[in-house]
């Protein structure tokens, strides 16, 4: 078993493609309450969490829940794919401004594994989104760059026994 030990309070931002497990890792890690689905203020926002037209107004309302969160001293963590840089600067952002740590929870499974675990979800993505969102965490797993954007911490899990092994330390 891996041990994360992680400042609470703290930002966690997850990252990896979509069909990666995030959403499986998050709800076995953490309390429901700490977890700000992209995909969940989708369904809140448009009636269905695949609908992408509401993706800027559900990141919105998920930067003013994360900042009340964070004022409050409550940790939290980002669901969503956090493949891009600027996917992730509002959070640092966020983290920075309230003066608590952020730190990174990386999914890097080989892509026949994540395209196996799209093919059995209820809302398939399909190979094109996969492979967009992957060739992208290749650029964010450059050595150091994770730790370069502000990261106070960064656990990268390259298998499906990393991320079912994982357990968080609270400190």
């Amino acid at each position: 078993m891996a041990i994360l030990v992680i400042p609470d309070p703290c930002v966690v931002v997850l990252v990896g493609a979509a069909g990666s497990g995030k959403s499986t890792l998050a709800a076995r890690l953490f309390a429901s309450d700490e977890i700000l689905s992209s995909d969940a203020f989708r369904a809140v926002i448009a009636g269905d969490e695949r609908d992408q037209r509401a993706t800027g107004a559900a990141f919105r309302a998920i930067a003013r829940a994360l900042d009340r969160r964070l004022a409050a001293g409550r940790l939290t963590v980002i669901d969503a794919t956090n493949v891009q840089r600027s996917d992730r600067r509002p959070w640092l952002v966020a983290a920075a401004r309230h003066g608590v740590p952020a730190v990174a929870i990386v999914i890097d499974l080989p892509p026949a594994t994540i395209l196996d675990q799209d093919a059995g979800r209820a809302r398939v993505v399909g190979a094109e989104v996969i492979d967009r969102h992957l060739s992208a965490l290749r650029r964010t797993l450059v050595p150091g760059a994770l730790t370069a954007e502000g990261f106070a911490t960064v656990c990268v899990l390259s298998s499906p026994a990393d991320a079912a092994a994982l357990a968080i330390v609270r400190q």
